[in-house]
């Protein structure tokens, strides 16, 4: 079985100074780990956590510069980005953050 490798310094600090940009202030992050579906079969993939009221995001990670993400409001109100994959982590929680403001409005 392939294993995708644990998100690096990097990728963290890209995440929490993205959040602290968005939010004015840290945000504590968990780091999981996701069983996913993906092309090449059933994953366990790195994964980052976070949760601003009222909504909680992920970000996946799926290769080693590979990322998929998404937020939801409970297990029957999920949603996307509407891109599958991004290959850059910063790319990936910026629209992630983006469309999540869109979708209150």
């Amino acid at each position: 079985m392939k294993t995708i490798p644990d998100f690096d310094g990097s990728e963290i600090w890209a995440v929490r100074t993205t959040l602290k940009e968005r939010y004015g202030q840290n945000i504590e992050v968990q780091l999981a780990d996701t069983q996913l579906k993906l092309a090449s079969g059933s994953l366990w993939c790195p994964t980052v956590y976070w949760f601003v009221e009222p909504v909680h995001f992920v970000i996946f990670k799926t290769g080693l510069a590979s990322y998929r993400c998404n937020f939801f409001y409970n297990e029957n109100e999920q949603y996307g980005t509407g891109i599958e994959e991004f290959d850059n982590v910063s790319e990936c929680i910026v629209t992630l953050l983006q469309v999540e403001q869109g979708h209150k409005k």
